[in-house]
């Protein structure tokens, strides 16, 4: 499925409901990470009903265990486009025979994508269509080529924002820390993810944030996100996700209910969550 406009080109697939291109006509330059096995297979996936996974990769409910990979459904799932206009496409999820062997609740989960101009605009409805209260968590990974142009560097990026920030860093580092931070710019560099593997902030204030190389940028907005989190895969991994999160996976045992984990969000029946966020370029 593809919209476009005299300036960018937006392309989704059915797998994931996931962007497989977002391209700027105007710079002829693919912005999103394509995916490539040596280093990240995956593009941007959603990120629903878990973000990561919990310590033990299973959890209880109502009496039962039940496991999920990695970052919940979605991202293994086959989504269908039931929008498909000039300026957007509506892509959705129900429950099936496999999502409630993992995750046993009714749900209705749509991603809804707009263009308006040089920038992308990304809806996400989740109703709970059970007779029971519905525990989840959500969250975002988009990833983006970095470098973008041939010639530059990983290490020639920074993540900047456009106000101070102080937030909390949730690392595991051979153990589990909370430590203070205190930036407005965050140097590119593969040592940083080699200490850390994923960099995990919480209470970040900013209504976005950028990635800015020598001649462009990419701007994402996570208003409204209790964390934001930078990964990439590996020394050389020409890519980064930057991923605004409503929880996050263990990062030790965690002795509480499954419905009781930070961030996550119990949906009465029948009742809806939305939440957006977008993607500019420059």
């Amino acid at each position: 499925m593809i919209i476009e406009n005299e300036k960018v080109r937006l392309e989704v697939i059915e797998h994931g409901g996931e962007i497989q291109s977002f391209y700027d006509l105007t710079h002829q330059l693919e912005y999103m990470w394509q995916g490539d096995a040596a280093f990240w297979s995956g593009k941007n996936p959603s990120l629903f009903p878990m973000v990561s996974n919990t310590w033990t990769k299973d959890y209880e409910w109502q009496g039962q265990r039940y496991a999920m990979k990695n970052h919940g459904l979605v991202r293994y799932a086959d989504l269908k486009c039931v929008k498909h206009t000039a300026d957007e496409i509506v892509m959705e999820l129900h429950e099936n025979e496999d999502t409630l062997k993992q995750y046993p609740f009714h749900f209705t989960f749509q991603i809804h994508y707009r263009l308006n101009g040089k920038r992308l605009d990304v809806v996400y409805h989740i109703t709970n269509d059970s007779e029971d209260v519905m525990p989840f968590s959500f969250g975002l990974h988009p990833g983006f080529n970095c470098p973008l142009l041939p010639g530059e560097k990983f290490s020639d990026y920074k993540l900047v924002f456009p106000q101070d920030e102080q937030p909390k860093q949730l690392a595991f580092h051979g153990r589990h820390e909370i430590i203070d931070r205190s930036f407005k710019e965050i140097a590119l560099n593969y040592e940083l993810f080699e200490e850390y593997a994923t960099l995990v902030y919480k209470d970040i204030k900013s209504p976005y944030v950028e990635l800015v190389g020598p001649k462009h940028k990419v701007r994402v907005g996570c208003l409204g996100y209790p964390f934001l989190a930078f990964w990439t895969a590996k020394r050389d991994a020409p890519f980064i996700c930057i991923e605004p999160w409503y929880g996050h996976g263990d990062f030790e045992e965690v002795n509480c209910s499954f419905d009781q984990r930070e961030g996550t969000m119990n949906l009465k029946p029948h009742e809806g969550f939305t939440t957006s966020y977008f993607i500019e370029l420059f």
